[in-house]
């Protein structure tokens, strides 16, 4: 299946679920996240769901992982879209978010922080394949950033859906994910 095959059926899938649907879901995936064995996060790039989407919601993952580092570090992205290019800035309890371009929630103030200092990178997506490359919205901000971060920087992804088996037409560039994360399993890529 292709890129633009799979961003429609899985745009559809998560339109079909209720929002009775969505709190189950998310609950779910936070409990297989907290079964996942990670390293010390000191730095973490996290993004904001966009509601209209009806992507997982991860604030309480964000939440847990305060939890096991009250010290952490965690960061947004602010997109440029003119230059195709995405900057972590590290946010505060007190720091305000404003919805952007394509429903995006970007912190107003920050540090900017550089992604080779980033432990983790929380990845969006609609839909992953079974050798963790994903499919997102199609623009390349991720792909882009993930390439500067440290090969030791844990990229995961997190899905209402199990993966496909694989994504027919991936690119040179494409960057796949370490572990995605769904209801039901974790992945290890």
């Amino acid at each position: 299946m292709n890129k633009q095959a799979i961003r429609q059926e899985y745009r559809a899938k998560r339109q079909a679920l209720t929002e009775s649907d969505l709190l189950k879901l998310d609950d779910l995936l936070l409990i297989s996240f907290q079964r996942v064995e990670l390293p010390f996060i000191s730095t973490l790039l996290a993004y904001w769901p966009i509601d209209e989407n009806k992507e997982p919601n991860l604030h309480p993952v964000v939440d847990y992982l305060r939890f096991r580092n009250p010290e952490l570090k965690v960061c947004y992205p602010v997109t440029d879209f003119e230059k195709g290019s995405m900057t972590a800035i590290a946010t505060d309890g007190d720091t305000p978010f404003t919805k952007k371009k394509y429903n995006l929630y970007e912190p107003e103030a920050g540090e900017p922080l550089p992604a080779e200092s980033l432990d983790m990178v929380l990845v969006p997506l609609l839909a992953v394949d079974g050798q963790g490359y994903r499919v997102g919205y199609g623009k390349g901000f991720y792909d882009r950033y993930l390439r500067h971060c440290r090969p030791e920087c844990i990229k995961a992804g997190f899905s209402y859906f199990e993966p496909v088996s694989k994504i027919s037409d991936r690119h040179e560039f494409d960057v796949p994910l370490d572990i995605c994360i769904t209801p039901n399993n974790v992945y290890v890529f």
